[in-house]
């Protein structure tokens, strides 16, 4: 039986949680005014689209970890929503076999099986950039609650450094007293609410 630290499910699969988180960032990419794809996200090097562009490209960097690639797809640049779906597909048919979650390989933080390498950094990264994608786009920003404390819960047993190297996370901020946990999370990524 799954046990519970609090109301959040840890025990929740790995397939589940990106299916949802992908779901929250689908919506988003759907939602992105055709005029808005050329905003500043929160990224400083990244427009809106390349927030899209940054996900699909991680997607497949995390397939090819499992000596698995994206397929063909439309270009970012043409259209963005068709190029995420085909990504998110593709990541979604690897979690969903039980034969790929447990390979091994060596990934950023060491040993690691892509199970937990989803859990400990895909999972985190769409989910903030849901947010990136959101703010850029003046859409809704609120974030899955749930998600948001469970990954706190997995960034806390990462060692700093290797949350601070580069590409990773900038320079956290530090949230103002009585953070909600969406505060809390966007300010450890070095972004503010």
């Amino acid at each position: 039986m799954p046990t519970k630290r609090g109301t959040v499910d840890f025990m929740t699969s790995i397939a589940d949680r990106y299916r949802s988180n992908a779901a929250g960032f689908t919506a988003r990419v759907q939602a992105v005014p055709a005029n808005a794809w050329g905003n500043q996200s929160p990224c400083k090097d990244w427009k809106a689209r390349d927030v899209v562009r940054h996900v699909i490209d991680t997607t497949g960097l995390f397939l090819g970890f499992i000596d698995q690639k994206l397929p063909d797809a439309p270009a970012v640049d043409q259209d963005p929503a068709a190029a995420w779906a085909s990504a998110r597909d593709a990541m979604q048919a690897a979690l969903d076999d039980p034969a790929m979650l447990g390979i091994e390989f060596d990934g950023f933080f060491g040993r690691t099986t892509f199970e937990e390498a989803v859990t400990r950094f895909l999972c985190p990264d769409l989910l903030v950039h849901t947010w990136d994608l959101a703010r850029s786009a003046r859409l809704d920003e609120n974030l899955d609650l749930d998600e948001v404390e469970r990954i706190l819960a997995t960034w806390a047993e990462i060692p700093e450094d290797a949350m601070r190297s580069e590409g990773v996370f900038g320079q956290p901020i530090t949230p103002p007293e009585g953070a909600d946990p969406q505060t809390r999370l966007l300010n450890f990524s070095g972004r503010r609410e």
